[in-house]
């Protein structure tokens, strides 16, 4: 049974029919192998009973990644042909099995540390609450803040789940904070590759295409590595089965509250799923393209007043809507059951529940060594002297106009026109810790071919705050020389050029102090010259006009916020749009349109990827340390503001001026000076670049070192 709810999951396999189809005996825990390994070659690794036994009756926990983990050497190209010809022959040596899954829920916590006390209830209460007549093993268990995923798998099948792997994704503002996001973990069972993903996605009605997007940025966020580390990490589509739950949030769209209620009462589910969000968004395949969900036959899961069947009747009234829901992708998944649980009346939403059988294909090890041995004869039989051959469709690459934080991607072919397999790497050049420049990755950036067969290679260039500032300082161009190396053959090399477009992100506070233009109608020599600019500026300096006392981009963005969303609920707490983002840019950087353009969570979104891409923090990299040290002695803290570089001072002065009047308006924009020094602290205050990232305990620090000036009166 599948018991899923907004923010948590718990998982468990369950054997269910003994029906199936048949290419000979099943295999016993002690045979299994992965059909990948040569049955002479590589050793196998059995667990026994003392092994297994993470049963929760008696509180022992499974070591994850430990259950049927073999060694896996860094493969050759012999060993990736013999393993992608016994993928291409999967279905001689396997056969279908059906199992079946469950799942339930949690609300959220640890808005920005991740660390509650309550995960441990959470898994206390799960724990207790399975089948008593049945007894369990924790394989995984992954959260983010209120998003928690439990794994448990029963007690005779754990010996045939392996290659476990967890990882979450935030989506939350700047594309990292965790009140919104989504969880996952991955494993093989038998020879089913299976993802399970639970996902809190955007809120509020008109928001769908947020939620579109929070979904795009889960599925090409979401990576996990594999067994073996050369190997690129997997993303949640390459599974051969995907289930996706949560509180997706999608609403009804284009219908009256009454006659949504009124379609309620008379169980007309057909005609009210027509208005449901994201059945209209699934069939324009703007979002999750290719998964099914099954047909509702129960009343929306949302909202309702918390302890109670009743609608909601707060101030709001928020409309009935199926925010929690089940989908799954991928063949042999039937879905026997999809309902709601509308006993449960701690939330305002009501869990949903499914059952499923799924269909693993289990190995016969007979047939897959008969298998094997006629992939290694066939081998054996090439030519070992053959030099392997390629082509490129092309070698030389040039990007246009390339922008801060917007992708481009070219693509080219690489084809195998030799007669033998191939395996292909871009490898590094002399000195150098990777194959490419830090804005510049391919995908795949390594592979194999067969004889006749052809790839397709994703150049992929994106600049971030790590890599703009030497961008826009002229220190670094957008000029590289990739090597894509045959193995026992020759090597490719490929040019890759690009036009930046010089971006206030990425660029410091005292060189945009001196730009009284937009950067983009500055030359290049000038934005050379102001980017070396030392931080402490005598007053006798000659060559540039009396600068700004704050960033005029700093100031655009920061008076938007004060005329337009002081009042603004759930500011700094829901992620903008990207194409908003990238308007806001745009308008920064060239001074067109004269108004900010975007909503003011988009506008929240620029301001905060403008302080996170400075090259010197606010509080320069130098304090850092002593800052930590001052956390709660407001005098000592606020000495180290009066010793900053001018600009840098006054910046920060604006800024706690401005998230002060945002506090005075609290009863509206239901701000709070947590969130708001949580957030800041860790972008004002960030530890030098050759020091180790800051800990739970150091970003509680940065929270405070704010939080001291958030409270004062008078400000610093």
């Amino acid at each position: 049974m599948f018991i899923a709810h907004s923010q948590f999951f718990y998982f468990i396999t369950e054997h269910s029919s003994e029906q199936h189809q048949q290419n000979g005996p099943w295999l016993r825990s002690a045979q299994k192998q992965d059909p990948s390994r040569s049955p002479r070659s590589y050793p196998r690794l059995h667990k026994t009973k003392s092994d297994i036994t993470d049963m929760v009756r008696v509180a022992d926990v499974i070591s994850t990644n430990k259950v049927e983990m073999l060694p896996f050497p860094k493969f050759g190209l012999r060993d990736n042909l013999i393993k992608s010809e016994l993928l291409k022959k999967e279905p001689t040596y396997t056969s279908i099995k059906d199992f079946r899954f469950q799942e339930l829920d949690l609300s959220k916590e640890a808005f920005f540390f991740n660390d509650t006390p309550k995960e441990e209830e959470w898994f206390k209460a799960v724990s207790e609450g399975l089948h008593p007549g049945a007894k369990y093993a924790k394989i995984k268990l992954i959260r983010l803040v209120g998003i928690m995923l439990l794994l448990y798998v029963k007690k005779d099948l754990a010996s045939h789940v392996s290659e476990v792997e967890a990882e979450t994704v935030g989506t939350g503002i700047m594309g990292r904070m965790g009140n919104k996001g989504g969880v996952a973990i991955r494993f093989r069972f038998h020879n089913t590759h299976i993802c399970l993903v639970n996902s809190h996605l955007a809120a509020h009605v008109d928001e769908y295409e947020r939620r579109n997007q929070d979904f795009r940025d889960i599925c090409s966020r979401m990576q996990f590595p594999q067994v073996d580390p050369t190997l690129p990490p997997l993303p949640i589509h390459k599974h051969d089965v995907i289930l996706w739950l949560g509180d997706l949030n999608y609403r009804l769209k284009d219908i009256d509250m009454e006659k949504a209620k009124k379609l309620i009462e008379c169980k007309d589910y057909i005609t009210l799923y027509k208005f449901d969000q994201l059945k209209q968004q699934m069939e324009e395949k703007a979002v999750f393209d290719g998964f099914t969900e099954g047909e509702i036959q129960f009343q929306p899961t949302y909202k309702y007043d918390t302890g109670s069947d009743e609608w909601d009747t707060s101030e709001k009234c928020r409309a009935p809507a199926w925010c929690d829901r089940i989908l799954w992708k991928g063949k042999h998944i039937t879905q026997l059951d999809y309902q709601s649980v509308m006993c449960l009346k701690t939330s305002d939403h009501k869990p949903v529940s499914s059952i499923f059988n799924i269909g693993v294909k289990v190995v016969n090890e007979e047939l897959y060594r008969k298998t094997f041995e006629e992939i290694v004869r066939s081998l054996d039989k090439m030519e070992n002297d053959c030099i392997p051959s390629a082509t490129l469709s092309q070698r030389e690459f040039h990007f246009k106009d390339v922008k801060y934080m917007q992708l481009q991607v070219q693509t080219f072919t690489i084809h195998n026109d030799g007669q033998v397999a191939c395996q292909y790497e871009f490898i590094s050049k002399l000195d150098e810790p990777s194959y490419s420049k830090q804005w510049l990755r391919a995908n795949p950036s390594k592979g194999f071919l067969t004889p006749g067969s052809e790839a397709q290679i994703e150049l992929e260039l994106f600049v971030n705050n790590q890599t703009a500032a030497r961008l826009n300082s002229g220190e670094e161009k957008l000029e590289d020389i990739l090597i894509l190396h045959l193995d026992r053959g020759k090597d490719f090399f490929l040019s890759v050029t690009g036009d930046y477009l010089h971006s206030c992100f990425g660029s410091s506070i005292q060189m945009l102090c001196y730009m009284r233009e937009p950067i983009r109608d500055m030359s290049p020599d000038t934005i050379r010259e102001l980017a070396h600019l030392p931080l402490q500026m005598k007053d006798d300096f000659v060559g540039a006009e009396k600068p700004l006392d704050v960033p005029k981009e700093l100031w655009m963005m920061i008076d938007h916020l004060h005329r337009n969303a002081s009042q603004q609920e759930d500011l700094f707490q829901q992620p903008g749009l990207r194409s908003e983002f990238e308007a806001i840019r745009d308008c920064l950087d060239t001074g067109f349109p004269e108004s900010i353009p975007g909503s003011n969570h988009s506008v929240v979104e620029a301001l905060l990827l403008f302080l996170e891409g400075l090259p010197e923090p606010v509080i320069c990299f130098d304090h850092y340390n002593r800052c930590l040290e001052c956390a709660g002695d407001y005098n000592s803290s606020n000495e180290i503001i009066s010793i900053l570089p001018l600009h840098h001072k006054n910046v920060f002065k604006y800024l706690m001026s401005f998230l002060r009047e945002l506090l005075s308006n609290s009863i509206k924009n239901h701000l709070d000076i947590n969130i708001l020094a949580s957030i800041f602290g860790n972008l004002i205050l960030r530890p030098p670049p050759d020091q180790s990232s800051p800990s739970n305990l150091d970003k509680r620090k940065c929270q405070e070192y704010v939080q001291q000036f958030l409270l004062a009166t008078k400000g610093p």
